[in-house]
């Protein structure tokens, strides 16, 4: 019987911490913290790069071997990640010394936590619990990584800030602005955002049942909205500031216009999916056209609708952003991005679009779990 698994990711890392040994330091030469036996771990026996060998060729070593996979991934998890917190710990301070066995470094824990995400995926949780852990795991890792390598190649190359922050910057930036960070957010999702999306979707789903009712509005509505969809922002935006003001409103009525046809669209279709049968079946026990609408198509129609509001979470947060570029009070997203890129501080800059891409993420995911509530019938909710 095999005593191992292997496994490409592992086998790929562990030739890359054997390149990065033959290579040398990590940095250079007495300008990094890899390079620096002051710097280490275990002074004076092992550097700092020997130490990250020291957690690799185990890691990768024990997952390979007949364990099970949650032990498997645990000891892939601790590997990638140490290895990743020793790299960054060792170039601070020393940015932009970086040398090939860094990134050589860098990429074989990598390839560690590829591989563990590669084994939680594989897992067949038994209860609800587990599933819901193992959603939210996966993407976190996922993410974390996104984070850790743009960290570590902005350190290690020494990227103009100007250019691209490292993100512990951009969360140092956030942490020393929440003031300033919830009074843009109040203006521009609590005020903007949210009133906009409410009128436009509540606008366009009463519109496509009265187009779905008189196919004159149908005919006459839907190559307008295709028009209408098709107008930039930028065109729109500034009429809006002449007609509603430099508040708040017209940013909302951008919104409004952003959201109103994307659910007339979608409602429509979705009304037209119930089936000849079904609606046979209404009329046979002599449903009007309203018993119909609520009791069959509406339900029929509301992954459709659901569709929509999704799609409008997002138009309706980039339309008032890109809105407030155009006039607006001394506060707001837009207003802090326009104003702090011409101040060169993009690490606000950064942190205003951290902040609209974590609330666009949670209107999305609140958007969802009304959908998995409401449609809890329809075959896609009940695979997943």
């Amino acid at each position: 019987m095999r005593w191992f698994t292997p496994s490409w990711q592992v086998l790929v890392a562990i030739v890359l911490c054997v390149v990065a040994a033959v290579l040398g330091p990590a940095s250079g030469p007495e300008a990094g913290a890899l390079a620096d036996p002051t710097a280490t771990i275990i002074y004076p026996y092992f550097t700092t790069k020997d130490y990250i060998f020291g957690l690799i060729f185990p890691a990768g070593a024990i997952s390979m071997m007949r364990i099970p996979a949650v032990a498997a991934a645990l000891v892939l998890f601790i590997g990638a990640h140490g290895a990743a917190w020793l790299l960054l710990s060792g170039i601070a301070g020393f940015e932009g010394t970086a040398l090939a066995p860094f990134y050589l470094l860098l990429a074989a824990a990598w390839l560690l936590a590829w591989r563990c995400v590669t084994i939680l995926s594989s897992l067949a949780p038994a209860g609800r619990g587990e599933r819901m852990l193992l959603r939210l795991l996966i993407p976190a890792i996922f993410g974390l990584w996104l984070l850790i390598i743009w960290e570590a190649v902005t350190r290690g190359a020494g990227v103009p800030f100007v250019l691209l922050p490292p993100p512990s910057a951009i969360a140092a930036r956030i942490a020393n602005s929440l003031p300033i960070l919830a009074a843009d957010v109040k203006q521009t999702i609590l005020k903007a955002v949210l009133a906009g999306y409410v009128i436009g979707c509540g606008a366009g789903l009463a519109a496509a049942i009265l187009a779905d009712r008189f196919g004159f509005l149908r005919r006459g509505l839907l190559p307008i909205g295709n028009m209408v969809s098709a107008l930039p922002i930028i065109g729109i935006a500034p009429i809006m500031v002449m007609w509603f003001g430099f508040d708040w409103h017209s940013k909302a009525a951008v919104v409004v216009v952003m959201t109103f046809f994307p659910m007339l669209v979608n409602t429509v279709t979705g009304l037209a999916a119930s089936g000849h049968m079904e609606r046979d079946l209404m009329r046979t026990y002599a449903a009007g056209y309203w018993q119909t609408l609520v009791k069959l198509r509406l339900p029929a129609a509301a992954p459709f609708i659901f569709n929509a509001l999704k799609i409008n979470s997002t138009l309706a947060l980039i339309g008032a952003i890109v809105a407030e570029f155009f006039g607006t009070p001394v506060v707001g997203m837009g207003f802090r991005i326009s104003t702090e890129v011409g101040r060169m501080n993009i690490d606000m800059v950064w942190a205003e679009i951290a902040v609209a891409a974590v609330a666009g993420s949670v209107f999305y995911g609140v958007v969802s779990l009304f959908e998995r509530a409401a449609t809890f019938w329809h075959p896609s909710v009940r695979g997943g």
